[in-house]
């Protein structure tokens, strides 16, 4: 079985990785599934609501649990939470289950994304940026690690993203064709 039938997409929050698999699972015909989501209809309460009862700590254990489910279905497209990475677990499994696409932007086009939203814990702090960079330089060496291949988002639109992501998912397409 080809790692193309699950794709999973890591990268920072304010990225676009929700929205990014949702038009991906509409093209590729693929099933859509959000980690955090999943745990949140799991649960029935929020992520904040979590890591503000639970902390950090429990939400990872949380989140190491549902992604050791989420990932051993099939013809999936599963947009993670930005932590993802964080635990050796997770990333083995991504890595072992599916196609592994890190949708990279920079601290300052993420700073914009995320400027109006309120719904992000570990961005409920007085000077974001800092938190964004501080994420970024423990997160990015992991995301890279993790991934099959990174694409640049920055200040590409949805579309635009969502074409490169399919392109390079059909050269790898045909270059298995060739290989096989």
């Amino acid at each position: 079985m080809s790692r193309l039938t699950n794709i999973f997409l890591v990268g920072p929050m304010g990225v676009g990785k929700t929205t990014i698999a949702h038009h991906l699972a509409e093209r590729l015909n693929l099933t859509l599934i959000d980690s955090d989501h999943e745990i949140e209809k799991q649960t029935g309460v929020t992520i904040p609501w979590i890591f503000e009862y639970e902390g950090e700590a429990g939400f990872r254990k949380r989140e190491r649990a549902m992604i050791a489910e989420l990932t051993a279905l099939e013809n999936i497209i599963l947009s993670t939470g930005g932590g993802v990475v964080l635990s050796a677990s997770n990333r083995e499994l991504l890595q072992s289950r599916g196609y592994v696409i890190y949708l990279h932007a920079s601290v300052e086009h993420l700073l914009e994304r995320t400027a109006h939203s309120h719904h992000r814990p570990l961005l409920q702090t007085s000077d974001r940026r800092e938190k964004l960079e501080t994420l970024f330089k423990e997160r990015h060496p992991l995301y890279r690690q993790v991934a099959d291949v990174t694409i640049e988002t920055g200040r590409r639109n949805i579309r635009q993203v969502v074409k490169a992501v399919i392109k390079h998912l059909q050269k790898i397409e045909q270059h298995e064709k060739i290989t096989s």
